[in-house]
């Protein structure tokens, strides 16, 4: 099994559009006078009050939900909708980053799964519609079926999925969310390690296909999350903003499955929670740093699943779509984590002192 390719010194194009935007996949060796400056922002469902309130507060970024009860259905919204909103986005200095829509495409249920992937042709069109780089989603995963086993359907969706992406000139970043169920220890997103995200590449060799990354995941797995960011620097295309609390002592009790009788508030599992950016263990320096040295040049999104900061009521929470929904609307935990972040950015060419 080969590992994920190092970055050279060319930039890649995978494609271009109708419209002339092409897949760039980012080098390390890219000057630092030519590189985009990384803008902040976080996933969320587009109003015009959450424009803004990210205005007010100073992010220039959003990641929007693309989910079928989001604004952007994308099987309903119009033409003349989308240009409102992007007119709206783009009179503030918004940049719309990547459209999120994460379902599990190995679903149980062969017709469920059927419309997730219908959907999802359907979320890359409404990409190209937008002049969005990137979709974000998850590799998926059939509960119960082990990660070897669930590469082959892995791998004939996403050729397709892939064939399509560069067509249109669009990037697909896979999260690594392992989305555990932490009663049955059973997932549904095959897309947790680089040892998998190396042999997803290595099945579906697009350079189309990429990574969302959000360090939070690898923090509870156990996972070196500042060399996977250097190891598969040039494979990353979105970045989720997200930290995590680790209570040493509940887990010298539960181990590492956590939590095994009654009910779990939140998304962890008795030992671990998710925080808002500043508020847990990942060294946002070093991540910062090494999203730089891998010429990273898109944006980071803050995904808001902070339990303590959660003005909605985690019970109500059941499904991914409902995480955007309710939590990523939320203010608390969206300023404080920008409070954190925003001095650790790197400045813009234009933000520089004059010599």
């Amino acid at each position: 099994m080969r590992m994920a390719e190092s970055p050279d010194s060319s930039r890649i194009d995978a494609s271009c559009s109708r419209h002339g935007r092409k897949v760039l996949i980012a080098s390390s060796t890219t000057a630092s006078a030519t590189r985009r400056t990384m803008r902040l922002g976080f996933y969320t469902d587009y109003t015009p009050d959450i424009a803004q309130f990210a205005q007010a507060t100073g992010f220039t970024s959003v990641e929007l939900s693309a989910w079928p009860q989001s604004s952007l259905n994308a099987d309903e919204v119009t033409d003349a909708q989308i240009k409102d909103i992007r007119a709206d986005l783009e009179a503030r200095d918004i940049e719309i980053s990547a459209l999120g829509y994460y379902p599990n495409f190995q679903a149980v249920d062969d017709q469920e799964a059927a419309e997730y992937k219908r959907y999802f042709r359907k979320v890359l069109a409404l990409a190209d519609r937008m002049d969005v780089p990137t979709v974000c989603t998850f590799a998926g995963q059939t509960p119960g079926r082990s990660v070897e086993d669930c590469l082959e359907p892995f791998a004939g969706a996403f050729t397709d999925f892939c064939h399509e992406a560069e067509d249109l000139g669009i990037r697909i970043g896979i999260e690594n969310c392992p989305m555990l169920n932490h009663k049955t220890r059973t997932g549904e997103n095959m897309a947790y390690s680089p040892e998998i995200w190396a042999a997803m590449f290595e099945a579906v060799p697009s350079r189309a296909l990429g990574l969302e990354i959000d360090p939070s995941h690898l923090v509870f797995l156990g996972i070196d999350y500042v060399r996977a960011i250097q190891d598969f620097g040039d494979r990353i295309v979105h970045f989720h903003a997200k930290d995590i609390d680790i209570d040493e002592r509940k887990r010298g009790v539960l181990g590492f499955y956590g939590q095994a009788f009654g009910e779990l508030r939140g998304f962890g599992n008795g030992w671990w929670r998710f925080r808002a950016p500043g508020w847990g263990v990942v060294d946002w320096r070093a991540v910062i740093t090494a999203l730089t040295d891998a010429g990273y040049e898109g944006n980071v999104d803050i995904e808001h699943e902070d339990e303590v900061f959660a003005a909605a009521a985690m019970s109500k929470i059941d499904g991914e779509a409902d995480i955007v929904e309710m939590l990523g609307k939320e203010p608390n935990a969206l300023v404080l984590g920008y409070r954190f972040l925003a001095p650790l950015m790197p400045l813009a060419p234009t933000q520089l002192l004059p010599h």
